[in-house]
């Protein structure tokens, strides 16, 4: 179809929150300059599942595309910086009981070499370092509790996610829409009207008004009102090789010692638990499996975890469908959000997947002069980005190396993983390069070979270390405490984590 002046599109979003307004976001900004009329209906009725999340770096350049900076919108959502994951509790291998995934670097091109070369040569079993953690500028600012934010100086970027209160950014979001003209209506659906062709035509509202659109995009969570009720797209299930379906939630004042950059994700007996270093609070949660856990017992496992037994701050508790739509562009329909699919928030992936959903259909939906020309390829490149993300998700929890519950043991044991995830860990056991690997499959663009590396190597995947043999002068190639010693350098040039926070509100 084409679009006129005398009759603009109308694209009527369906749900707030982060995903609902972040689609209003990146549709107002990418077409401004066309007949496009853009309006969010959000039921005050329906609260959002948001407790307070963690980013990739592609967040920074969403709000780089909106033209918005970061004192204007961190302070109002008390948000932090994030520069990596740390896991703990996740291998029992001797050395390997805890390690960072960091975000790359401008720097990674001087370490990363040294740390994929060292991988490979312990796995032909020769005894050279290759715990990832000295290796990166990243985890070096985690672990000093440093912003990465150089000194204008420092010609070298550090790329990095955030942490913010997910209620708040969904305001943020909602009035910086309103002042770009995106419309918002307030009220609950009755009920969804089809035309004779089956394409979505209208919402009716419980108050008795009409919204009729020519396209609609469904951010209404797992209930996935449009997309999977009203147009019936079916649902896969992760289930099978992830076993987590529930969460509980609750926060925590900050212990004193300084908010640092990083989400940390710690084992606990039939699953992990999040720290989320809000400037405000901490936001915690129990990630588990309800097959293997009632809710009462996690309840009690988070607050143990915590230190609050006798806390009487009350939990939330959450049910996740984890898994995706066969098709997230349906007729006239987009779903985006949880509404879409979900993954596990371990690698805290949701809003890098709702930037990637709504950025490539603006591309396509453009491309396509506004119509479905491009539907099926934009469909199968989303869901390849999915399945790419679960089968990292996955991999987590194959390879870990514990053994005190039948959680852990059924996760190791779970063969039900993809031929893209087993010809990667063949790849690693062999010895092989695992870079051309990653490569050959064209997979890096869900997960790069350095979150690769780190996850198998943070695990300690190598031959035993009473195998292994002393190095070759050709395979002690890199001498590790120089590195380290080039990376704590380059840490003089970041601010403390917390100045850095401080400069931002003083800014705003």
């Amino acid at each position: 179809m084409s679009i006129d002046a005398s009759r603009p599109l109308r694209i009527v979003v369906l749900g707030g929150g982060t995903a609902g307004w972040m689609t209003a976001a990146l549709m107002a900004k990418r077409w401004a300059g066309h007949p496009i009329r853009i309006s969010v209906v959000e039921s005050p009725e329906i609260a959002i599942v948001g407790v307070g999340e963690g980013s990739t770096p592609q967040l920074h350049a969403f709000f780089e595309t909106l033209g918005i900076e970061e004192w204007e919108w961190m302070p109002r959502c008390n948000a932090t910086y994030k520069t990596a994951i740390q896991s703990r509790g996740w291998s029992t291998h001797r050395g390997y009981e805890s390690y960072y995934h960091p975000f790359k670097t401008d720097l990674d091109d001087r370490s990363l070499p040294a740390y994929f070369f060292n991988t490979v040569m312990r796995r032909r079993g020769a005894d050279v370092y290759a715990h990832p953690d000295r290796f990166f500028l990243d985890t070096a600012l985690a672990v000093r509790r440093l912003a990465p934010l150089p000194a204008h100086s420092f010609p070298f970027r550090a790329f990095y996610g955030y942490h913010f209160d997910a209620h708040l950014i969904g305001a943020f979001l909602r009035d910086w829409c309103k002042g770009q003209g995106v419309h918002h209506l307030e009220g609950t659906v009755a009920r969804v009207s089809q035309g004779d062709d089956g394409d979505l035509a209208a919402l009716h509202l419980a108050d008795g008004r009409t919204v009729e659109a020519e396209f609609f995009v469904d951010c209404t969570g797992f209930r996935s009102l449009l997309l999977q009720q009203a147009l019936g797209v079916p649902f896969l299930s992760f289930a099978e090789n992830l076993f987590n379906d529930s969460a509980v939630v609750m926060p925590t004042p900050h212990d004193g010692h300084g908010i640092a950059p990083q989400t940390t994700a710690t084992a606990l007996r039939c699953g992990w638990a999040w720290h989320i270093p809000l400037t405000n609070r901490v936001g915690n949660g129990y990630v588990y499996s309800s097959r293997y856990l009632s809710r009462d017992a996690a309840e009690v496992e988070l607050r143990a975890h915590l230190g609050m037994m006798e806390s009487e701050v009350p939990v939330r508790h959450l049910a996740m469908k984890v898994g995706r739509v066969t098709e997230p562009w349906s007729r006239n329909c987009l779903a985006v959000g949880l509404s879409q699919g979900f993954i596990e928030p371990l690698e805290a992936t949701a809003l890098h997947l709702v930037q990637e959903t709504v950025e490539r259909f603006i591309e396509a939906y453009t491309a396509g002069r506004f119509g479905p020309q491009h539907r099926q390829a934009y469909n199968a490149e989303i869901n390849g980005r999915f399945e790419g993300v679960r089968d990292y998700i996955v991999c987590r929890y194959r390879m870990n190396s514990r053994t005190d519950t039948p959680y852990w043991r059924d996760a190791a044991a779970n063969n039900r993983i993809s031929d893209s995830l087993l010809a990667l860990l063949e790849c690693w056991y062999s010895g092989g390069d695992l870079v051309h690997e990653i490569d050959r499959q064209d997979i890096g663009k869900y997960f790069g070979a350095h979150s690769w590396h780190c996850l198998l190597g943070g695990y300690g995947v190598y031959p035993d270390a009473a195998t292994l043999r002393p190095p070759s002068e050709r395979e002690f190639r890199f001498d590790i405490a120089k590195i380290a010693e080039f990376i704590d350098r380059c840490t003089l040039n970041f601010p403390p984590h917390e100045q850095a926070l401080a400069a931002l509100r003083e800014a705003s």
